[in-house]
């Protein structure tokens, strides 16, 4: 705790509070069980046993990698903010040089990068990053930057296009099918 506080409680503060993010945290209220997405008992595809962490249980530790439940408003707030370049509702939250700096590439060519981070790509602070055109299995524009969570859930923020897009699943075995499908429909949807 470097700040003192517990992770919740400053992300609340500096974050979420600040961005009216409302219906973002480490679990969820018994009052929200029916409205949270949950996953099919078996993977369609493989027939394996999906177990994914229960949503309403405080969870033992809060993760700064994951763990946050939220609403598609509450997500699309925060890429909003961030497409904004750290800004939305005059509020700041991340300064525009810092968040170009975590949205650049902070690998190198000499590092071999994680399976997570596809062909094209690079790891910023927080983020994948797309260096090139060509490589990755989808579509998008050099400079675009992205992240996931574990069940499905993905955003990607595109400068280039202004534009950002956000996927809301609980699908962990179609993970990578889905992401790249939803990138390739929403660019194939632009128009020049």
């Amino acid at each position: 705790m470097v700040s003192g506080k517990p992770l919740s409680a400053f992300l609340t503060e500096r974050i979420l509070a600040p961005l009216r993010m409302t219906e973002t945290a480490f679990h969820a209220g018994a009052e929200n069980a029916g409205r949270l997405a949950q996953p099919f008992a078996t993977d369609p595809w493989t027939g394996e046993k999906v177990k994914l962490y229960d949503m309403l249980e405080k969870p033992a530790m809060e993760s700064g990698g994951g763990g946050l439940v939220s609403t598609t408003m509450d997500y699309a707030r925060f890429c909003q903010m961030l497409l904004n370049g750290g800004k939305l509702d005059d509020v700041r939250i991340v300064g525009q040089r810092t968040l170009q700096f975590m949205a650049s590439d902070q690998l190198g060519p000499n590092v071999k990068t994680p399976p997570q981070i596809l062909p094209g790509h690079s790891f910023g602070l927080g983020f994948a990053v797309r260096l090139q055109q060509g490589l990755a299995p989808f579509a998008g524009s050099v400079g675009q930057f992205y992240w996931g969570g574990m069940a499905g859930t993905f955003f990607f923020i595109d400068p280039k296009e202004d534009l950002f897009g956000l996927f809301m699943s609980q699908g962990p075995g179609q993970r990578d099918h889905f992401r790249a499908m939803t990138r390739n429909m929403i660019f194939a949807a632009l128009e020049d």
